[in-house]
């Protein structure tokens, strides 16, 4: 695995001609064990999914269907991914500010987390990701 940076990672592509398959398993193509799944749909044209950053939680974002893209922000400067393949993922390691734009039709976010839903773990206002990233 690359390191603990945001980074795109590719998974298995197996070319098919009634259809393409991919597979995701924990820790062998994510560098975590994969405790939740959820994913984002329905999002109406020219809406984003507000910033936030997870204290622990690890993140890997797939873009199922459609595309997307997703501004990370390490408390130095951003980096933006368009999400548009089924076959590559984004790690977001913790304590990395995300938000995700510019929806595409029928667009799905897939995300697999390392963690179940911790509320407590969720960092919701920006100037405080990073007054807590200063102390990191």
């Amino acid at each position: 695995m690359e390191s603990n940076k945001p980074h795109i990672i590719q998974l298995p592509k197996i070319t098919d001609p009634r259809g393409n398959l991919s597979i995701v398993e924990s820790e062998q193509h994510v560098p975590f064990d994969i405790k939740r799944a959820y994913w984002i749909y329905d999002v109406p044209s020219g809406m984003q999914r507000y910033g936030h950053a997870f204290r622990t939680q690890h993140e890997f974002i797939i873009a199922l269907s459609g595309s997307f893209d997703v501004i990370l922000d390490d408390g130095i400067g951003e980096q933006l991914f368009h999400m548009d393949r089924a076959y590559y993922g984004l790690y977001v390691p913790p304590m990395t500010w995300r938000r995700i734009e510019n929806f595409s039709s029928n667009a799905v976010v897939y995300v697999l987390s390392s963690e179940l839903y911790d509320p407590e773990d969720y960092i919701e206002d920006f100037e405080e990701y990073k007054r807590l990233k200063i102390r990191d």
